[in-house]
């Protein structure tokens, strides 16, 4: 990380270059195939690093929940109750008015279950749940 300086926290710099990295890889390998490029970065990256790949197909959704929920998964579903914190939720809120500015998708999956959400997905990417 040192290579990109100290910018490790969320939307910094090292967050941008493994995004623009990643999104390079999926334009080589891709085969005209759905992806999924899930994770927590800024949709400025996402936006940067889809261009310098030449994707010109993509969709951003951005996963959403609000505070409540979010503090109830992370603390009773999946067990990491550390990260339910100021600024976790101060993270989500940037994301969610970056994806509102931008014009993307902000799938808010609050009162969805996780069953309905990845459905919800699937057919965004035109795939179909293998046992579902």
């Amino acid at each position: 990380m040192a290579r990109w300086g100290t910018g490790s926290e969320p939307g910094g710099e090292w967050q941008r270059a493994m995004t623009i990295a990643w999104l390079a890889r999926i334009g080589r390998e891709h085969d005209d195939l759905p992806v999924l490029f899930e994770g927590q970065m800024r949709i400025a990256f996402i936006a940067e690093g889809l261009e310098a790949a030449g994707i010109a197909e993509a969709r951003i959704i951005l996963v959403h929940c609000d505070d409540a929920t979010r503090t109830h998964r992370l603390c009773h579903e999946r067990n990491q109750p550390d990260l339910a914190n100021p600024d976790m939720m101060n993270w989500a809120r940037y994301l969610r008015e970056e994806a509102e500015a931008s014009g993307s998708e902000v799938l808010d999956t609050s009162k969805m279950s996780i069953e309905d959400s990845v459905e919800y997905i699937c057919r965004s990417l035109g795939i179909e749940r293998s046992g579902a």
